[in-house]
């Protein structure tokens, strides 16, 4: 796949999953050209008065937030606030400690814990880590100075549209991001109900009363699972590796924006 917007290899190891962000055995890391690829699309898509506003990123699998927190980083201006939620609660915690390096104050605790392991060790690995750290810190402080950015971070299934629109409440989705359980690192929780919709299908039921007509939605999944529902449009699909990508939008007829006891 030809990249259109994130054309230029770059050298992201300031990102890398377990140098400064937080990592943990069983969340992987999504690769950072690529989600910058899915979020610049995800832009493109809007039209309007309201293309020119920062948007707000949600993600009800976010795992550990690696790539909300890298997408931040890298796109900072482009974002109003970030918020990620999943079942699972240990997910939940990693999230919060990454998007919690998106504060001066949570890239200094960072900067301390890094220097007291190379002072413990020496090793190359952590005083590499540090140098990160400390330019991740210089960029965040510039940022946040300019425009803070808020995050939230909340535990829920995916498939719950009446705890995803408590927690949601009125605030509006301009893009959803998320790379879905493939079943290898990972899988999905809470499909013990029987039914024959499957679990991608569930998911966007469950997002769509909190999204507006103009929200995008983007999907990333192995290519053997159907990324579609009568409620979404589909308007991109494309293919990186062993990896498809789909974008949807909510279709105006099915939205229920303005009915939040729907959920």
């Amino acid at each position: 796949m030809p990249y259109r917007f994130a054309t230029q290899p770059r050298d992201y190891s300031d990102l890398a999953g377990g140098r400064v962000l937080y990592s943990r055995p069983g969340y992987p890391a999504f690769p950072v050209r690529l989600a910058s690829e899915i979020f610049q699309r995800c832009l493109s898509q809007r039209a309007g008065p309201a293309s020119a506003r920062p948007v707000t990123l949600y993600d009800p699998c976010c795992g550990g937030a690696y790539h909300l927190s890298a997408l931040a980083l890298e796109h900072w201006a482009a974002l109003q606030m970030i918020i990620g939620s999943d079942i699972d609660p240990q997910a939940v915690q990693l999230a919060a400690r990454n998007l919690g390096l998106l504060t001066p104050d949570g890239l200094d605790q960072r900067i301390r814990e890094l220097t007291a392991h190379y002072q413990a060790y020496g090793k190359d690995s952590h005083r590499a880590a540090l140098q990160s750290a400390q330019a991740l810190r210089e960029r965040v402080g510039v940022q946040a100075r300019r425009q803070p950015l808020p995050t939230r971070v909340f535990q829920a299934s995916a498939f719950d549209a009446s705890t995803l629109r408590s927690h949601l409440g009125d605030t509006g989705i301009d893009v959803v991001l998320t790379d879905i359980p493939y079943g290898r690192q990972s899988a999905w929780a809470d499909t013990a109900r029987q039914t024959s919709e499957s679990p991608v299908s569930r998911m966007l039921t469950a997002l769509r009363s909190c999204l507006h007509t103009e929200s995008v939605v983007a999907i990333a999944s192995d290519k053997s699972q159907v990324i579609a529902s009568e409620g979404y449009a589909r308007v991109e699909r494309f293919q990186v590796g062993r990896r498809q990508i789909v974008l949807l939008r909510p279709r105006p007829a099915l939205s229920f924006w303005n009915a939040p006891d729907k959920c």
